[in-house]
């Protein structure tokens, strides 16, 4: 049993953190009957378990819509992921970046640095004028001015305008679409091939990143993302295979021949630059002679994360031939993330042509490099790869990696952990690595496969996850059927909650487990976020409580704990939820004391387990349930007084939603 001195009180709602969310889904093929009866579980129940595990959280009355649709065909309807979104387009549609090229963003979203660099070259800044530590307070603003005015006649945008759209088309995508699989599991592979914005060297990538290589393909066979993702400028850029070039040593004579060329085209350039281009070139001369040579971080990470597994059966032998394997697979040097160049993709129609002869390739911001290439012999995985296979050797590799069995335990695996619980049954785990095996890697047969097993509608499935910051805000949201106007004010909170979305730094990606996301500090938080939400203290946020309710006022406090649970934990049975939340309902300052206890409590315990957070609300419970009686008789006139629920979010009626979002049950899917 866990104690929090000087907690207890709070905690009790507070470790009432792990609920419930519900999942839908499209129209494909015939999908076998799900065999959710014989698990005890009625067609009403199944569907909300369905919703849980495939959308972002039920919004109100979707129980009926799927059960009225019918379960199998929701979820085909789901795996098609081609139902319109006109609401969810007329949200994005001021964000002008999410439909720019990665060439187009890099020219009009550069970093600070390069602008001052480029301003230098046209003479517009001098480097004296920008030596901060020189100037008065007057000439810093000056040089301010200056510069926006430059940004502006350059057609240039800040980075943040750039970050700000992506981080608020995710939270809109996945409140809104129809295509909830589709976004779910555009979540799931981007956690799986993670990239990080904390990368400078691929920040700008992200936005095309995750709409034209990961969102296309989540249905799709995995063969096609796992080589979406090796072309992609993002990837190549985190993990540095862009400059992972073949070793001195290896260089054919033609390849050293070329970079002798490349190192006097370079020295010749010198006597023509400027100072400052002058000392750029120096630089890249240099990094030629020295040869940036070989670089495993990607050929590891393909392995160990991707693919394979870390048990997967490589050797640190394997890393090194397939990093080999790799070299030369770059990003377009036509778009280059440091040269502010303005975009000209239609230049050099010939280029191909010349490339093609060389045994490079270009397929639209990838670029294999033929001259950088390891052109010698290796062996990955007991499989030879024979001399001079340049590019084509890369997509055997990944052809490999792909189909290998340990690709299908492991993919299937980490499916299972997503949608089932955090430790799935190894009997599930084969069956979706055997149809992983049969069809090709195809996801959607591997999806129907788990869905139609019994083990999904298991018990030990059954409200077993618990949800990330990001899942907790957005089936907020959605069970509230809350219109969302601004979606900065709501991911500040998921980022205070502990999930600051696309800035996961490892190449690991968020941990997809439920003693990752629970700690005392983050209990807190949620129970504040579950507080703030519901007064409607979240700006850019708007619903109507009473509304959801056919505008029918609960009698009294009690009544809207029960009415609500009933909205917001559908198909559940909320007996014990009930009573161990019933006792918060007669603290009016509730609210204050979880945030005075989440100001000073420290966010430094993590991983208890499920058993231990609920003992810990129970024994809470029993002292805040004396605390509200206490409460009570000072303050009689403060509860169920019927009068108080009156109007849409009265401060009554936000206390209960509150508590409810806040609850363990609601932070179960």
């Amino acid at each position: 049993m866990f104690r929090y001195p000087g907690l207890t009180l709070v905690f009790i709602l507070t470790s009432l953190l792990l609920s419930s969310f519900e999942s839908a889904e499209k129209p494909v093929a015939n999908v076998p009957k799900f065999p959710y009866k014989k698990a005890g579980l009625t067609e009403r129940q199944a569907a909300a378990h369905l919703l849980s595990r495939f959308t972002f959280g039920s919004k109100p009355g979707q129980v009926d819509e799927v059960v009225k649709i019918g379960l199998e065909k929701w979820f085909a309807q789901q795996l098609q992921a081609n139902l319109p979104d006109p609401e969810l387009e007329q949200k994005l549609a001021p964000y002008r970046s999410l439909k720019m090229s990665n060439e187009e963003i890099v020219y009009y979203y550069p970093q600070k640095g390069q602008i001052l660099k480029l301003g230098m070259q046209e003479g517009v800044f001098h480097i004296d004028s920008l030596k901060n530590s020189e100037l008065t307070k007057e000439g810093r603003i000056a040089q301010r001015e200056k510069l926006g005015a430059y940004m502006r006649e350059k057609g240039f945008r800040p980075q943040g305008e750039l970050h700000n759209a992506l981080f608020n088309q995710k939270i809109l995508r996945a409140t809104y679409s129809q295509n909830q699989l589709q976004e779910i599991l555009t979540s799931f592979w981007f956690n799986h091939f993670n990239v990080s914005l904390t990368n400078k060297n691929c920040d700008l990538y992200l936005t095309s990143y995750e709409r034209d290589v990961i969102r296309p393909n989540v249905l799709g066979k995995f063969e096609t993302i796992l080589l979406a993702t090796a072309k992609s400028p993002a990837m190549l850029a985190y993990l540095d295979n862009f400059k992972s070039v073949a070793e001195k040593q290896s260089l054919t004579p033609e390849q050293k021949k070329r970079q002798e060329r490349q190192q006097l085209m370079l020295e010749a350039r010198l006597t023509q630059d400027t100072a400052l281009q002058q000392k750029q070139l120096a630089q890249k001369i240099k990094t030629v002679k020295r040869g940036a040579g070989l670089n495993e971080n990607y050929a590891r990470e393909i392995m160990e994360l991707h693919t394979l597994g870390v048990d997967g059966g490589y050797t640190q032998q394997d890393v090194t031939q397939a990093a080999r394997i790799l070299t030369g697979w770059t990003i377009n040097p036509e778009m280059n993330h440091f040269n502010l160049k303005k975009p000209a993709s239609e230049q050099n129609p010939d280029r191909a042509a010349l490339l093609a002869k060389q045994g490079s390739v270009q397929e639209g911001d990838f670029f294999f490099a033929a001259n950088k290439h390891d052109q010698g012999p290796k062996v990955v995985l007991g499989t030879n790869f024979p001399a001079n296979g340049g590019y084509e050797e890369g997509l055997r590799l990944i052809n490999l990696l792909a189909h290998h069995p340990s690709t299908a335990k492991f993919i299937s695996r980490k499916l299972a952990i997503r949608f089932v619980n955090d430790t799935p049954p190894q009997s599930l785990i084969d069956k979706m690595a055997k149809t992983f095996r049969e069809k090709d890697g195809d996801i959607k047969e591997v999806l129907l496969t788990m869905v139609t097993a019994p083990e999904f509608w298991s018990k030990e499935a059954l409200r077993e996850k618990t949800k990330s910051p990001f899942e907790l805000a957005i089936s907020s949201v959605r069970s509230l059927n809350a219109d969302i106007q601004d979606p900065a004010p709501l991911n500040a909170w998921i980022t205070k909650m502990g999930e600051r979305i696309y800035y996961y730094q490892a190449p690991t990606g968020f941990p997809d487990k439920g003693a990752y996301w629970i700690n005392t500090g983050s209990l807190l938080n949620r129970m504040n976020f579950g507080l703030a939400l519901a007064s409607q203290k979240i700006k850019g946020i708007s619903f109507d409580l009473v509304a959801l309710n056919q505008n029918r006022e609960p009698e009294s406090a009690e009544a809207a704990l029960l009415t609500y649970s009933q909205f917001l934990l559908p198909e559940r049975n909320l007996e014990a939820t009930i009573k161990r939340l019933t006792p918060t309902l007669t603290d009016p300052s509730f609210g204050q004391k979880v945030d005075a206890a989440a100001n000073k409590k420290p966010v430094a315990m993590q991983n208890e387990t499920r058993e231990q957070e609920d003992e810990m609300m129970i024994e809470m419970q029993e002292k805040k349930g004396q605390d509200g009686k206490k409460n009570q008789k000072k303050d009689p006139a403060m509860p169920m007084n019927p009068k108080a629920l009156k109007g849409t979010n009265t401060p009554m009626l936000a206390q209960v939603v509150g508590i409810i979002i806040g609850s363990p049950e609601f932070q179960r899917r």
